[in-house]
């Protein structure tokens, strides 16, 4: 039978939401109860669907995490946009595997650790704001790289990169920190990308128009 394992301590509520999307609900909520009060029936009804969507953007549902000492598991819900060999990259050195998933507005947006480790390094870069189902969206695109490195010394990075729409990314690491496969991270709020750059010699376990979730799917298997 295979098992399964909590990286995070499972949320005591029905319908945990990531903190991050308070400011946006409660400031929907505020404008909806406003036209509510000044009695525009229409702009209400439109105000209440607004917040009901940012509610589901911002669903945080807790998951649990396959029992694989080798598996790599998905950062991030979507489709796998990108899996292919490619020589050279910003964040490792040499060859490496690249992993892209595509977020729509409608996939869980937190995102979590792939393999466990300790944080090297977080590299923010500022960048522009093209669809993040474009492969040029991974260079030019505001993006924020943290660099893992395995307690078997293997070093690999995962890209949060924004999208179209999206206008801020979330992460709650530091430089230093200790990470567990499957923990969550952070965010990226309205629609966006993750690229993850893994060794070359990877056991790969999906392939482009793959549906992924974050922390379940298994990427792939390190060697």
């Amino acid at each position: 039978m295979k098992k399964f394992e909590w990286s995070d301590q499972p949320q005591q509520t029905a319908y945990p939401v990531a903190k991050a999307g308070y400011p946006f609900i409660f400031s929907a909520a505020f404008v909806t109860l406003v036209l509510a009060l000044i009695g525009f029936k229409g702009l209400t009804f439109a105000g209440l669907l607004v917040t009901l969507f940012i509610c589901f953007f911002f669903r945080d549902p807790d998951r649990v995490i396959p029992v694989d000492e080798n598996g790599i598991v998905s950062p991030a819900d979507g489709k796998v946009v990108v899996a292919e060999v490619v020589e050279q990259n910003d964040f490792i050195e040499g060859r490496s595997m690249k992993i892209s998933i595509f977020m729509s507005v409608f996939n869980v947006h937190v995102n979590r650790i792939p393999f466990s480790g300790i944080v090297r390094d977080i590299l923010y870069f500022p960048g522009k704001f093209f669809n993040a189902n474009l492969d040029k969206a991974s260079k030019d695109n505001e993006h924020n790289a943290i660099i893992v490195e395995t307690e078997e010394k293997i070093t690999y990075a995962v890209v949060q990169i924004a999208g179209l729409v999206a206008r801020r990314i979330v992460c709650g690491l530091t430089k230093d920190m200790i990470v567990k496969r499957g923990q969550r991270f952070g965010l990226i709020c309205f629609g966006s990308r993750l690229d993850v750059y893994l060794p070359e010699n990877i056991k790969l376990n999906v392939s482009v128009g793959d549906t992924v979730k974050s922390g379940a799917t298994i990427l792939g298997f390190m060697k």
